[in-house]
């Protein structure tokens, strides 16, 4: 029941045809049904009330008959009033019953029963039954009174009888005199009338459902032409047109939607070619910018290697060549990446790969920079191996990248790299607790060439491309790379990859919020959590009992714990929240942890 409800519920949603359909069949059979309930009833009241009508006329009649019949007598004892009585019903009753449709014909003298006076009736039959007390009250009282009693006198099956009874003046006092009407065919003309009035209502609702899903179909199925035609379109056909027939409105509603498609077909092509030719102007320029790159590396290597026999300001010219030379190179490389990306050539070369060295090999290579920025800088990874299925190159690319980010912006605070594994990813987060990242940022900060802060001076002298190559190598591994950052509490990155290259990622070994930033949620939640300061013997948790598994440290003293409290972004999930920076499912990267792990 609940799958059928629920289909039921989906068709309804989904359907416009459904739901105007339905709409109409209810509304229609409501009216219909009141209108036929009104018509049965009046089509009741008429039929019983001719049926009483005629009642009372025969009642009447038969009153007077049975009068002067009974004129004669003068008292209740009296011979021949028995014989009175039996001939007074039989010629009211017509002789023969079944002439008028089984008419029960009595009369009863109430007042003389104790006398020996009994009821007589035509045909004989006992209709004690069918007279109750209030209606024998009345006549009795001297009124005309009626009711409607169901009964079997023939011993066949219960019928409807309307009784009339009437008192009857004698000389001798007063007696009743009782019609007792079956109401067979009164009956079966009001069923028929009803039958027919419902049979043609239902007719009715049935024929107004079909006409609104006739008319329905009408303007539905070009709006779901429609929908199929833009669904082709946003999957690349961009050949796609509707079929346009007739002049009316769903051909105008056709005919601009064929001119939509036209024009931004027309725009999207345009836009292709300019972007094939920028991506081919780009690689091309890179490709040619090699030589004479090479010629200028070497007159600049030969002019910096004998830069000590220079006056002081050619000296510091031959550095500050070398040094640009360097960048240029750099940015040219980086190019040529980018321009692989956009084409789609970009390959993984996933192999298993134990990732404890490539961390350690990444944070030695970056400690001479760490030392010359005043930058603490150490890794945090697990004793035992930690193997996956990635490309070590690109990998050891982001990490690079990621690190220098840190040491570029921590601002003399420390950089921890931590590495964690579980049976299904491997991740790496890269905390810094320089000037962070405020609200929104978390969303740009992987955008090509942009800068949080353009007018502070680089010590790296970066080409503003890292993050977004790093960017697509995670998404080419098929992993995550996000960001958090909240102002004064600094930020942190974590690269989440599949172990198992080609897997789908569900969750991440470690939390993208750092433990030692206190996280208040939006005011509309209505709840705030202070979480503890990291101390100095960090290490990794274990997710069943949160307990410190084995770690190696490098390279610089324990980080400090900063308090404050953390913007919207630290809001996992939440308004502000790195989800722009996610590669893959958009979902909260701590979903089904254990809450000691969180």
């Amino acid at each position: 029941m609940a799958t059928a409800a629920a289909g039921l519920h989906r068709t309804w949603r989904r359907s416009l045809q459904v739901r105007v359909v339905t709409i109409t069949l209810v509304a229609s059979s409501l009216l219909v049904g009141g209108f036929a309930y009104l018509v049965a009833d009046n089509i009741t009241n008429v039929v019983l009330d001719n049926a009483d009508a005629d009642v009372k006329g025969r009642l009447l009649d038969g009153q007077e008959y049975a009068s002067e019949q009974l004129s004669n007598h003068t008292g209740p004892l009296e011979q021949g009033l028995k014989a009175t009585f039996e001939s007074t019903v039989n010629y009211l009753a017509g002789g023969d019953p079944a002439q008028l449709g089984g008419v029960v014909v009595a009369l009863r003298a109430g007042r003389y029963e104790r006398l020996g006076v009994s009821t007589a009736t035509s045909p004989q039959v006992n209709v004690n039954g069918m007279l109750s007390k209030e209606l024998r009250e009345q006549v009795e009282g001297g009124s005309l009174a009626s009711q409607i009693r169901t009964g079997d006198l023939f011993d066949k099956e219960p019928v409807k009888y309307l009784v009339y009874g009437s008192p009857v003046p004698t000389r001798f006092g007063q007696v009743e005199l009782y019609y007792l009407v079956p109401l067979t065919r009164w009956d079966s003309i009001a069923t028929g009338s009803r039958s027919t009035v419902l049979a043609t209502g239902f007719a009715l609702v049935v024929l107004l459902g079909l006409l609104a899903g006739l008319v329905t179909r009408l303007v539905v199925s070009p709006v779901r032409v429609a929908a199929r035609t833009a669904q082709r379109l946003s999957a690349g056909l961009l050949d796609q047109r509707m079929v346009v027939n007739g002049e009316d409105d769903l051909a105008m509603l056709a005919a601009s939607f064929n001119q939509m498609a036209t024009n931004l077909q027309r725009q999207i092509v345009r836009l292709e070619e300019m972007s094939r030719l920028q991506r081919r102007f780009t690689s091309d320029v890179s490709h040619e910018l090699r030589t004479p790159l090479t010629t200028v590396r070497m007159a600049a290597d030969l002019i910096y290697a004998e830069r000590d026999e220079f006056d002081p300001a050619v000296t510091r010219t031959a550095e500050l060549l070398h040094a640009e030379l360097d960048r240029f190179e750099d940015l040219l490389t980086d190019l040529l990446e980018i321009s692989r990306f956009d084409a789609g050539f970009a390959m993984l070369d996933a192999e298993p790969t134990d990732l404890v060295p490539v961390v350690n090999r990444v944070v030695d290579r970056l400690e001479s920079l760490a030392r010359r920025c005043g930058v603490p800088l150490r890794a945090v990874v697990p004793d035992a191996p930690v193997i996956a299925e990635v490309d070590p190159r690109r990998v050891e690319r982001i990490l690079r990248n990621l690190v220098g980010n840190a040491v570029e912006h921590g601002a003399g605070q420390p950089v921890v790299v931590v590495l964690g594994v579980d049976d299904t990813a491997v991740a790496v987060t890269v905390r810094d607790h320089g000037v962070g990242l405020r609200p929104g940022e978390e969303k740009l900060v992987f955008n090509r060439f942009w800068r949080a802060d353009p007018s502070r001076a680089r010590q790296t002298g970066g080409t503003g491309l890292g993050l977004s190559i790093s960017l697509e190598d995670a998404r080419l591994h098929g992993g995550w790379l996000e960001a958090w950052g909240a102002p004064g509490e600094g930020a942190q990155f974590r690269l989440t990859l599949p172990a198992r290259a080609g897997d789908r990622l569900t969750s991440s070994p470690l939390r993208l919020v750092p433990a030692d930033a206190p996280v208040v949620a939006n005011a509309a939640d209505g709840w705030t959590v202070d979480l503890p300061a990291v101390g100095t013997g960090m290490g990794l948790l274990d997710q069943a009992g949160g307990e410190p598994v084995g770690a190696t440290t490098t390279a610089g003293p324990p980080p400090a714990a900063p308090v404050g409290t953390a913007g919207p972004a630290a809001a996992p999930g939440g308004p502000g929240s790195a989800s722009e920076g996610l590669v893959g499912p958009r979902r909260p990267a701590d979903t089904g942890r254990s809450e000691a792990s969180r």
